[in-house]
Parts: C-alpha cells; sequence; structure tokens
C-alpha cells in the first residue's frame, strides 16, 4: 500500500507552487488575444496569491492571510463578472471577442 508523508511539505513548496502557477497565468495574459482566455490567466493569478497568503498563514499560525483571501476571492469574481460582461457586449457588437476590439470602441 502507497503512503503519502504529508509531513515533509514545507512552506518553499507551496511557494514554488505559487510562482508556477502565477508564472502561467502571466503568460497567458502576456500571450493570449482572446479576453476570455486572458481572464482565466488573470484569475490563475490571483489563485496563486491565495496560496501564497494561505501558505504564510499557516506557516505564522495566524488567520490574517486565510482573511485576506476571502477579500482576494471577493475581487475576483468582481472581476469575473464585468470582464464577462464587456465580454458580451464586445461579442453582440463585433460578433467575436479579440483583445484588438477595444481600439473600436472609443466613440
Amino acid at each position: 500500500m502507497l503512503t503519502v508523508d504529508f509531513v515533509n511539505i514545507g512552506l518553499n513548496h507551496y511557494l514554488i507552487l505559487s510562482a508556477i502557477v502565477f508564472v502561467i497565468g502571466m503568460l497567458t495574459v502576456l500571450l493570449r488575444r482572446n479576453l476570455i482566455v486572458m481572464l482565466m490567466g488573470i484569475e490563475l493569478m490571483l489563485n496563486a496569491v491565495n496560496i501564497t497568503f494561505v501558505a504564510f498563514s499557516h506557516y505564522n499560525q495566524l488567520v490574517n492571510g486565510q482573511v485576506m483571501v476571502f477579500f482576494v476571492m471577493t475581487i475576483a469574481a468582481a472581476e469575473a463578472g464585468v470582464g464577462l460582461a464587456i465580454c458580451v457586449s464586445i461579442f453582440k457588437r463585433f460578433k467575436e471577442v479579440n483583445i484588438s476590439l477595444f481600439e473600436n470602441l472609443r466613440g
């Protein structure tokens, strides 16, 4: 039977995971032109920050980081709602969702 020893997982492991997730999100935002995919990249970056908050909160035995995660999640939900509303309005007008279409929204 295979057993996993979770005792050896330390703060460094969580920070490395958070950095990897953040870099994937950042590359998604920088390299993609589709607005929905870019929003998913921003969500990945926010989740990487949440992993860091929870890791430091657990490491320091404080609740402050976990409380901060709730605020970040609230901002992420608001960002997703506003971003998807913008996506829908762009799709209704131009029949596609491409970041270059933002230049045509000026008036």
